[in-house]
């Protein structure tokens, strides 16, 4: 995540807090001064830095803290809840006209991954029981418009386009074809510069004026720091932008962008694009963030990436199979797949609280295991995986050569599949049955 320096920093400082149960005067300022530190390492506009530790320190040397008799617990509450209000309190949502279609005017600098991660909220919305129609108006980039042609086919959203010609035009034209063809929210994903100039901000008040779009929603790069607060000022001084789309939360950088574009601008972050895949965006909950920042974890948003995975009746099959010794390889494979389309095993861990990046190197996330126990399971035949009875010496090799594994790796993967066998033989009974129907989502989901 990109607050991974930061969140180690503030452990640490809170760590220390905790060590001395009792607190000072004394022991506050000196947490405010690492925080502080913290803070403008992870790039966080100064003067954001500035007005966060004063209501921080304000609200920590109060004697209702002090007088604790868990000071540092309450003084990471209090760091937990200035956070959330810095980063805009609660979740934003986009504003729909009442009168469709409703009109989303993308904008942004080059290299802020306006287009994949336009795409990637045109997938959202679908999902969410819209009618997106992706409209191409950046006719300057070289390959801007086929570049949105190969996302929207991607996530199956269908692409507006009428090449190099007056963007104006083109999105007046989407209008007339999104009435005629039911799209209900269109995605103008107009051109941007290497950097905020004259030209490129006259064209976008040109095509604002004309079209009158619902609502104005700025791509920012998260790993930028700094620049991307500097250009989200410059975007909404000129422009007046109403919402902010956080790309690349996922890098290694800083991270400083996210906790500074809110304070800075005013306008709410609604959306945070995770990863290169198509599905990878999550709505931007400040709490939540705070939350991770802090290390305490994001499991409503764990819960909600394993609602939209997993089928809850399909769910309930695989319980009852696994309980009554059903459950065969085919069933693992599903399984298994389902939780790929959660996302990377270390993103889902480190919602977890009390899980840091450190803890998740070496073998406690591997991703090539998972990666090696999908390619043994394809290459096994259909009655293979139904049975795995089946698989003798001359079997197994034959998947090891296919798999790219050895032998060992193939019954090592059955050895796991027959101890959970086990496991649901000795969960038997009605307790068991009773666990299942309530839990087997969340058991499946981490499996």
């Amino acid at each position: 995540m990109a607050f991974e320096s930061l969140s180690e920093k503030l452990s640490a400082t809170f760590k220390r807090l905790r060590s001395k149960g009792r607190l000072t005067e004394a022991d506050i300022k000196e947490a405010m001064r690492d925080v502080r530190m913290a803070l403008l390492e992870a790039d966080v506009s100064y003067k954001v830095v500035k007005d966060f530790i004063a209501r921080v320190s304000q609200r920590a040397l109060g004697q209702d803290v002090l007088a604790s008799l868990t000071p540092a617990q309450m003084v990471i509450k209090i760091v937990n809840e200035e956070l959330t209000e810095t980063m805009g309190k609660e979740n934003a949502k986009i504003n729909i006209s009442p009168k469709p279609p409703t009109i989303l005017m993308l904008v942004g600098l080059q290299g802020a991954g306006k287009t994949t991660n336009g795409a990637k909220l045109a997938a959202w919305l679908k999902k969410s029981g819209k009618r997106p129609l992706l409209v191409a108006c950046d006719i300057y980039r070289p390959a801007a418009i086929q570049q949105l042609e190969t996302v929207g086919s991607q996530v199956g959203v269908p692409v507006f386009q009428m090449g190099q010609v007056d963007p104006v035009d083109i999105a007046q034209a989407a209008i007339a074809h999104a009435a005629k063809n039911g799209n209900d929210v269109l995605l103008l994903d107009t051109a941007g510069r290497l950097h905020v100039d004259e030209t490129l901000m006259d064209e976008l008040k040109e095509l604002k004026s004309r079209i009158q779009p619902t609502e104005i929603m700025l791509f920012i790069d998260a790993m930028t720091g700094q620049d991307a607060v500097n250009a989200a000022k410059a975007f909404d001084d000129a422009l007046g932008v109403d919402s902010i789309f956080l790309t690349k939360l996922d890098g290694d950088a800083r991270g400083g962008a996210a906790l500074s574009v809110r304070a800075v601008t005013g306008k709410p972050i609604k959306f945070a694009g995770i990863g290169e895949k198509l599905d990878g965006i999550e709505p931007f909950h400040p709490d939540r963030m705070a939350s991770r920042i802090l290390g305490m974890g994001d499991i409503l948003t764990l819960i909600e990436k394993a609602e939209q995975s997993f089928d809850e009746q399909k769910a309930r099959e695989m319980s009852e199979k696994l309980l009554s010794n059903r459950f065969t390889l085919e069933d693992y494979y599903e399984q298994l797949q389902s939780l790929k389309s959660m996302g990377s095993l270390s993103d889902i861990a480190g919602m977890l609280p009390g899980i840091d990046a450190k803890q998740l190197s070496g073998a406690s996330i591997d991703e090539k295991a998972l990666a090696r126990t999908e390619a043994i399971l394809k290459s096994m035949t259909p009655a293979e995986r139904q049975d795995p009875g089946l698989l003798n010496s001359s079997r197994k090799k034959r998947i090891a050569r296919g798999s790219g594994t050895q032998v060992v790796d193939v019954n090592r993967l059955l050895k796991q599949y027959e101890q959970m066998q086990v496991l649901a033989k000795q969960m038997g009974g009605k307790n068991a049955k009773k666990f299942m129907r309530g839990r087997g989502k969340g058991l499946f989901g981490m499996m």
